[in-house]
């Protein structure tokens, strides 16, 4: 199978290798693996002085959605600067899928 299919990123390019190694850095804890590799995010937009980022979860159900999600807010405020506005909206449409995961992700689940 081929790689999950990489987020969208919209704004300033100068700024989405920051974003994308910050978001490498946020893992989901139940899985251990990153949110970037299970195919959690959908969407970024980055601008100075402003971040959004859309993703969801493996499922609704999701008891570590709030750790994900300060993680996020943490990695890219280091990334981007303190003062940073960075909003984090989790979505469940489109619902996540595992043909979403990377195949690294896939690897280390035994997938």
């Amino acid at each position: 199978m081929s790689a999950a299919p990489r987020y969208e990123y919209a704004g300033d390019p100068a700024l989405e290798a920051s974003v994308e190694a910050a978001l490498r850095h946020v893992a989901d804890p139940e899985m251990g693996l990153g949110i970037v590799e299970l195919g959690l995010v959908y969407g970024v937009e980055a601008h100075p002085g402003s971040a959004r980022v859309r993703l969801t979860m493996t499922s609704p159900a999701c008891p570590v959605v709030e750790v994900i999600v300060d993680d996020i807010r943490h990695e890219l405020a280091h990334a981007l600067g303190k003062d940073t506005r960075i909003e984090v909206e989790v979505v469940w449409d489109p619902p996540w899928s595992p043909e979403r995961m990377s195949e690294r992700a896939r690897s280390t689940m035994g997938w």
